[in-house]
């Protein structure tokens, strides 16, 4: 019996925060990863494509028809999509306060330094 990780690689979690938004094609949820990454994250048609078909596996994204645009695929996060994204963001809050708590953001520099 195997069983899904609980934490989703920083790509998929990307991916997902991302359709959070809305609906979007490959091209725009590149664009919205650059974007909401500061351009730390740059996902080529591979990594994204690779990421997608394991999104979609797990059912946590769903792929979208618009008859307007039936060239383009329209991805969309699934309940199950964005309840892990819901757990994903709760991790995070508590990973935040735990260093906040530890004082290891602002004083991280100064401790890295003098090791």
């Amino acid at each position: 019996m195997s069983k899904e990780p609980s934490q989703l690689p920083q790509v998929a979690f990307s991916i997902l925060l991302a359709l959070s938004l809305r609906e979007r094609h490959g091209y725009e949820i590149i664009k919205q990863v650059q974007e909401d990454s500061n351009g730390k994250i740059y996902l080529g048609p591979g990594a994204l494509y690779t990421s997608i078909k394991q999104l979609r596996s797990r059912g946590l994204i769903t792929e979208v028809v618009h008859k307007d645009d039936a060239r383009r695929r329209y991805y969309k996060l699934s309940g199950a999509g964005a309840q892990a994204l819901k757990e994903q963001l709760e991790y995070y809050d508590d990973v935040v306060a735990l260093a906040q708590k530890r004082k290891l953001l602002n004083g991280m520099l100064s401790y890295v330094q003098a090791v």
